[in-house]
């Protein structure tokens, strides 16, 4: 009976077991590979500008008025005759900044909260779990516009302002994850050994816990970068006057939303710079998801 299956497969196909669903570890396919080759992209040359790009992003250029898209300026030019293409270069690393900044500050609060409330537990938990949902009922945006207002027009203004509502995500994860993780064996193990509560979250539990954690940064990212475009684009961000790094896509977009009818390219192009770089992201994120996540595999 064995032979009469064996010849029916593959010489090189392995034996399956029938009724079994055999899965294999998930890899990163190709779309998440440009992804992340465009994220480099966006970082190296956003923050090369000043270096690859032969015009400057401020100052009038009176005879380049709004000038479509050309060989001499790729993207075309804005209102005051700058090149937009050097524009998005110096956009990008202020709103990749912003994001990333935003949340690698919301992974360290947010962590940190979650790790303590998960392990102490009892009232402690509860009330600092408490403070979480205060802060999940109010408004997102409400909130960035407050703070934005309070520290200002700049990116280390915007940087905390965008933080510092960001950091309840990360902290209901990593406590969920705390409460599975300190009933562990190894986890008992160290405490009858007599390690402090310290070294058992820093040592022995946050290194189990980082998958979750690292996959729901790479989606806080995107979030980070649309809040920061959407307060730009409403006046709230950053631009010119407030930054020496320049402008931040959501500032160019409104801009060229003045003119978006009779010059369409000079909103077309740092939208579709904030798009691409949102689905990035994006992107990564599930393809780092279904690597980390056991169950995929």
């Amino acid at each position: 009976m064995a032979s009469s299956i064996r010849e029916y497969a593959p010489n090189d196909a392995p034996m399956k077991t029938p009724g079994i669903q055999h899965r294999t570890a998930p890899v990163f396919d190709v779309l998440a590979t440009a992804s992340a080759v465009f994220i480099l992209i966006a970082l190296v040359t956003g923050f090369a500008a000043p270096w690859i790009s032969p015009y400057d992003s401020g100052g009038l250029q009176e005879h380049n008025l709004l000038e479509t898209p050309s060989w001499n300026h790729w993207m075309g030019t804005d209102a005051l005759g700058r090149d937009l293409l050097t524009r998005v270069l110096f956009g990008a690393r202020v709103s990749l900044t912003v994001g990333m900044g935003t949340a690698f500050m919301a992974l360290i609060i947010g962590t940190a909260y979650g790790l303590v409330s998960g392990f102490k537990g009892g009232n402690i938990d509860n009330l600092m779990m408490r403070i979480v949902d205060i802060f999940y009922g109010l408004p997102d945006m409400l909130m960035f516009i407050l703070l934005s207002l309070l520290f200002g027009k700049s990116v280390g203004g915007l940087l905390l302002a965008l933080g510092l509502v960001s950091w309840v995500r990360f902290a209901r994860i990593s406590r969920g994850q705390v409460l599975q993780a300190k009933e562990f064996v190894y986890v008992e193990g160290a405490r009858a050994l007599g390690a402090s509560w310290r070294r058992i979250l820093l040592r022995h539990i946050l290194p189990n816990i980082l998958a979750p954690i690292l996959v729901t940064l790479t989606f806080s990212i995107p979030t980070a970068i649309l809040a920061e475009s959407t307060l730009s684009f409403i006046g709230l961000g950053i631009n010119d006057p407030y930054s020496n790094w320049g402008t931040s896509w959501g500032t160019l977009a409104q801009d060229g939303w003045r003119a978006m009818r009779a010059y369409p390219h000079v909103i077309f192009f740092p939208a579709a710079a904030i798009v691409l770089t949102i689905l990035a992201f994006n992107t990564l994120g599930n393809a780092l998801r279904d690597v980390l996540d056991p169950k995929t595999r």
